[in-house]
């Protein structure tokens, strides 16, 4: 066993002696370290007790001609020890943990690692047993071992349990979809505010719950003691009215900046997809790492740790004005939601905006987190239905994220699952001709193509046109909403088509080039094709003029629609 002394050697009056006895004393057999004080002539040697005794240390320092003064003084000996813990996911657990083991005795120093699902301590005398430190905190629902832990398999039960109602969500969400009622729960810059409080209540029973709900349990003790003397149960509940208050401030403040910002990028419609496109991946890993996939579990999306552990650390905000203040920081303690409202705030490109959907997510995390101050009961404190909750919510975050870059591939013309929906409407070729009854037909000289489209899709959804000659596309609204009531084609047409319930929109272009060009609604949750063919191909096969008369660019027919909440507006 390790062993520490510290004692006082006679005759050590220069660095010669302080070399020649650490010299002579670090070549023996058991000896581990040894350090000498030249101006003291105190002395700390660490050795194990097993190879060699203090008395045998002593003797040699006497036979090198110098003295020992009084008797030996043990030490501490520091030892470390590498944890394994479970149940680690957010600066605050690092806190809660690092803090924990530091009020053990013996225990002098911590560092925990979420990446890792590591804790690494610094201990004088006997080290703490894992079993000791699972009761401690068994709360906490961590879990300690001095070995790598293997996941556990979900049992039979649990896995249908768990298959059967994420099934039963998606299946609910295509659903509303297909209703045209989707627009509540999907979330993009034009998305009305209830969509984002609906966000904010998914992420406050998820993510927010583990990681601002695990900062407020830890705070809870300390705000109790500091408004113990009120017996008003309305005042023992400020600080967390505080906390939450200061939250909904700081997001709807943070949020203005950033759609402010997005305002001066001028951002534009490729951009969106592409910044849509990664907030997806980054919804993607998070999924996974819910899921239980260890290897994904070192990407982190945080600030430096010094600065999430200052602002996990309830220590640095004493006072009873603290906690306003703990919850506006904790803007800066992003989950996967939050990234994604800030992202979405960010694409608004308005000051306005950009405020209310930060804002309104924060007041949707709210009751939760509430509940969770108030009850002062972590929302993981049935492991069995926590780790069920986190496998569903992982799945429908997979869901969403494979759903919303889909939809921005429709956005983007490239292939999509959509296609598959859009080849059953396609008209039949016979090697490689075009028959003219599959051309749409031509009226004064355009090609003229009338559609239905209502919130959940559009009817029909493959067109075939002729390059070279104008086109008139009609479009009865039957009855879209949100994202569904505007129509992009970015390679087609500058702009959108708005749509207006009841109405008919009108939009004349002339498609310059042979190729399929997609169509959809800004969102791209709705799309189809227009497929344009070449003029003298399609002259041959089915008598068409290709070479229609010019049109006045000034003869588009406006819709009637002024704005909308998907991004309709001036044309």
């Amino acid at each position: 066993m390790q062993n520490k002394i510290k004692i006082k050697i006679e005759g050590v009056k220069s660095q010669n002696d302080k070399a020649r006895l650490e010299t002579e004393l670090d070549v023996l057999r058991g000896i581990k370290d040894v350090a000498i004080d030249d101006r003291t002539g105190w002395a700390q040697i660490e050795f194990d007790d097993s190879l060699i005794s203090k008395d045998l240390v002593s003797e040699k320092i006497k036979k090198l001609g110098y003295g020992i003064a009084g008797n030996a003084e043990p030490l501490s000996v520091l030892r470390e020890h590498l944890y394994f813990v479970e149940g680690m996911h957010c600066a605050s657990c690092e806190v809660l943990i690092e803090r924990k083991l530091l009020d053990m005795k013996g225990i002098k120093s911590v560092e925990a690692k979420t990446s890792k699902g590591e804790v690494l301590i610094e201990y004088a005398g006997e080290k703490p047993k894992a079993k000791l430190l699972n009761s401690i905190f068994k709360k906490e629902n961590y879990i300690f071992s001095d070995e790598p832990m293997v996941d556990k398999p979900l049992t039979g039960n649990n896995l249908s349990t768990i298959i059967l109602i994420s099934l039963l969500l998606i299946i609910g969400f295509l659903f509303l979809n297909r209703l045209g009622l989707s627009r509540l729960v999907n979330v993009n810059s034009k998305s009305s505010l209830i969509a984002f409080f609906a966000f904010g209540i998914i992420a406050g029973i998820s993510s927010c719950a583990a990681l601002v709900g695990g900062i407020i349990l830890s705070l809870s003790k300390q705000w109790a003691d500091i408004y113990a003397d009120k017996q008003s149960t309305l005042e023992k509940f400020k600080p967390h009215i505080m906390f939450n208050s200061g939250r909904v401030l700081a997001y709807g403040i943070l949020g203005s900046l950033l759609g402010a910002l997005g305002g001066k990028l001028q951002v534009s419609l490729k951009f969106t997809s592409f910044f849509i496109i990664g907030i997806s991946l980054l919804m993607l890993l998070l999924g996974l790492q819910m899921l239980g996939v260890k290897r994904l579990r070192k990407f982190q999306f945080t600030l430096p740790r010094v600065f999430t552990r200052y602002i996990a650390d309830e220590t640095n905000f004493k006072g009873r004005y603290m906690p306003f203040i703990m919850g506006t920081l904790t803007f800066f303690l992003p989950c996967g939601f939050t990234i994604t409202a800030q992202g979405i705030a960010l694409l608004s490109g308005n000051f306005i905006q950009g405020g209310l959907i930060m804002a309104f997510f924060a007041l949707g995390t709210a009751p939760t987190l509430l509940f969770i101050g108030l009850s002062a009961i972590k929302f993981s404190s049935r492991p069995k239905f926590a780790l069920q909750f986190s496998k569903i919510a992982g799945i429908l975050i997979l869901f969403f994220a494979l759903f919303n870059i889909n939809n921005q591939l429709n956005v983007l013309g490239a292939p999509s699952l959509n296609d598959i929906n859009t080849i059953s409407s396609k008209p039949n070729e016979n090697n490689g001709t075009v028959s003219g009854k599959d051309l749409a037909p031509i009226v004064d000289g355009k090609q003229v193509l009338k559609m239905d489209a209502s919130a959940s899709g559009y009817q029909p959804n493959y067109f075939k046109v002729v390059a070279g000659s104008p086109v008139r596309w009609e479009i009865n609204d039957k009855g879209t909403s949100g994202c569904t009531n505007a129509i992009i084609s970015k390679s087609l047409f500058d702009g959108e088509i708005a749509l207006t319930p009841g109405q008919t929109s009108i939009k004349e272009f002339m498609p310059a080039k042979p190729g399929k060009y997609k169509f959809s609604c800004w969102m791209g949750m709705v799309s189809g094709t227009i497929e344009v063919v070449d003029g003298k191909t399609a002259a041959k096969s089915s008598g068409v003029n290709a070479q229609a008369p010019n049109i006045d660019d000034n003869a588009v027919i406006p819709s009637g629609a002024k704005d909308c909440g998907c991004g309709g507006g001036g044309r």
